[in-house]
């Protein structure tokens, strides 16, 4: 017996099947099967009923499942425990990330990040959250951060950041010269938001629902799929958007743009690390995602 057949067990109980539990751990689906049947002759004993149809785990295979998940979950703890010690740590840190993470705030964490772990490459993909979850599930991307929490029932998701949008505006607006501005006076202008699918736009509208306003009865007069162009859009006058305090740093300081508070509403939100349940992550990711965890990262943000 070893971490490696209980991992593979626990994918194929899981999943309920072996070619299923085969995509998620990217093997092939006889060597899926070899490794049961190890498990199994090791224990003298049958994990799993087969039929030409499907698989039924025995009662040998229910005892064993809270072990072989707790060795998973060790492991895991492990890995996050050493990754603080592994600073000559090499290979490559793949990940997904949606595009205000992708644009404006990772690049402000990489830099310390490479200081530290020198040896580690950084690939990132920026798109939405929904092609994430795709590219995730599709087994193209080991993990993603997001914007917007996600419900599937294959996904592990925790919050690593923390992040706030406001109601962005140009120089000289008219919203500017009020005390204070409520849901209904800005709803009196257009705005220009990112697509559907979008974790800023999901967010946005979640919470107005959540205050009884209809966030889909906002006059939107333009869709636009970064934020830079959202920014230069409202920039020229073209009406308001919700945004990321983040985004819009250099802007602010140059007195373009406008970050204000609505009266009643806090866009507050969380981003996520999200990975199938079944996937260990590479020992750079747990690092990396161990650095977002542990360090105080509002130095660099």
């Amino acid at each position: 017996m070893n971490f490696h057949q209980l991992h593979i067990f626990h994918t194929v109980a899981e999943k309920g099947s072996f070619s299923l539990a085969a995509q998620a751990l990217h093997m092939t689906q006889p060597a899926v099967t070899m490794q049961v049947q190890a498990l199994e002759e090791s224990f003298g004993t049958k994990l799993f009923q087969r039929t030409t149809k499907k698989i039924e785990i025995t009662e040998a295979g229910r005892t064993l499942i809270p072990y072989a998940r707790r060795s998973i979950e060790l492991i895991k703890e492990a890995d996050a425990a050493m990754a603080k010690f592994t600073h000559m740590l090499k290979g490559r840190l793949q990940l997904g990330a949606s595009l205000t993470i992708g644009e404006y705030i990772l690049p402000r964490l990489l830099s310390p990040f490479n200081k530290e772990y020198p040896h580690i490459a950084v690939s990132m993909k920026v798109m939405n959250t929904t092609q994430i979850l795709e590219e995730i599930l599709n087994h193209q991307l080991d993990f993603g951060l997001v914007e917007a929490q996600i419900q599937h029932p294959d996904m592990h998701i925790e919050p690593v950041l923390s992040d706030e949008l406001k109601l962005i505006v140009p120089a000289g607006h008219p919203l500017l010269e009020l005390d204070v501005i409520t849901v209904e006076a800005a709803m009196e202008y257009p705005f220009i938001l990112r697509e559907q699918g979008s974790g800023t736009r999901q967010v946005m509208e979640e919470e107005l629902d959540r205050k009884g306003y209809n966030g889909q009865g906002l006059n939107i007069v333009m869709e636009l799929g970064s934020t830079g162009a959202i920014k230069s859009a409202v920039e020229a006058g073209l009406g308001l958007s919700i945004l990321s305090a983040s985004s819009v740093k250099h802007e602010l300081a140059l007195g373009l743009l406008h970050a204000v508070n609505i009266k009643g509403v806090s866009f507050t939100r969380s981003f996520y690390a999200i990975h199938l349940n079944a996937t260990m992550l590479p020992i750079s990711a747990v690092t990396f995602l161990a650095f977002l965890r542990e360090r105080d990262l509002s130095q660099w943000l």
